[in-house]
């Protein structure tokens, strides 16, 4: 697609410098854009690399200084560019129709242009929404229910009973509705108890490769809608995340945690179960939580403390080994001292 620079600056609402009638037809990063391209510029850490772009045009943010070239400035330059980006590049069908060697149980009922890839299982009374897209590879239980406008790639598998809202994205090896970790334990003996609750996931969740979302040992558990997980997540059973949540790799929240709205887990973060994580929160990378944490509030470290105490901690722990030497050096002192008075 093209469009006029003074077009894209009314798609993004910002506020355009320069001949607003070039005409854009892709866009591009700072080092890689050509002509008729647009980039951006998000962090000042790239600013050196304004100069030698090949981009006809750049968006930048409010603040930023005018780069010599047509621009557009407006608050968010990441997300604006994200906007360019959706109207100038044609998204692509990756697949259509129904391949012959896929397995489609009784009862199943299948949406207005479903695309369902090469060896998928799909069980008996599941239901899956229009335009949904199945790549090879995957496995959907019998009864589970996947929205409109999905997007499952390969080699997913969606258990049983399982609820995936509309414009869902699941990337491979992602493994919806496995068992919760749950046992009775009794002389030695772990005794496992049945997980036969379900998960459900809300509208415009990502779900990134090789996560694990286990299912309710009863009830449901559940993943607000518009929440983001990165790879490598671990999510237990019972386990409610709220909407718009960023999860990010390889952290692990315990059974029957409470996730608030618009929180932030950053990576190898740990969180014990059974305990409140509140609105708009930020849990710090490999943070381990023990212990609930109120809303609004930033924490870090082992175990998870807010943040400010957290840094002068550690600023305190690194200072030990000097601390550890004057205190050596006084108790010598000390011994001579009483010496002397002998």
């Amino acid at each position: 697609m093209r469009m006029k620079l003074k077009e894209i600056a009314a798609l993004i609402d910002g506020r355009l410098s320069g001949n607003g009638n070039i005409v854009i037809q892709g866009v591009g990063s700072l080092s890689e854009a050509r002509k008729g391209e647009i980039t951006f510029l998000a962090s000042p850490r790239y600013r050196h690399e304004v100069s030698k772009t090949n981009a006809s045009a750049i968006i930048i943010g409010e603040e930023a200084e005018l780069p010599g070239i047509p621009s557009i400035r407006t608050k968010n330059p990441y997300l604006a560019f994200a906007k360019v980006m959706n109207a100038l590049v044609s998204p692509k069908r990756l697949l259509t129709g129904i391949h012959e060697t896929s397995i489609i149980g009784k009862g199943v009922k299948l949406g207005k242009d479903v695309a369902i890839g090469a060896y998928v299982v799909i069980g008996n009374g599941a239901a899956i929404g229009d335009r949904t897209l199945i790549f090879p590879g995957t496995y959907i239980g019998d009864r589970a229910v996947i929205g409109k406008d999905g997007l499952i790639y390969s080699n997913v598998t969606v258990r049983e009973e399982v609820a995936i809202g509309d414009n869902v994205i699941i990337h491979p090896g992602a493994v919806i509705g496995s068992n919760g970790f749950g046992y009775a334990s009794e002389k030695g003996k772990h005794h496992k108890i049945p997980q036969v609750g379900t998960v459900e996931i809300g509208n415009g969740v990502e779900i990134g490769a090789n996560v694990t979302i286990d299912r309710a040992t009863l009830g449901k558990t559940i993943i607000g809608e518009g929440t983001k997980i990165d790879n490598l997540v671990q999510i237990g059973h019972n386990v409610k995340v709220g909407k718009n949540c960023l999860i990010v790799s390889q952290v692990g929240i315990s059974g029957s945690t409470v996730i608030g709205d618009n929180v932030t887990l950053a990576g190898q973060a740990g969180l014990v179960g059974h305990i409140t994580v509140g609105d708009n929160s930020i849990v710090g990378a490999q943070a381990g939580v023990t212990k609930s944490v109120p809303a609004n509030t930033t924490v870090s470290g082992y175990p998870a403390r807010e943040h400010r105490k957290a840094q002068r901690m550690n600023a305190q722990l690194a200072r030990l080994p000097k601390l550890y030497e004057e205190v050596k050096n006084l108790k010598e002192d000390m011994v001579k001292i009483r010496e002397r008075i002998k």
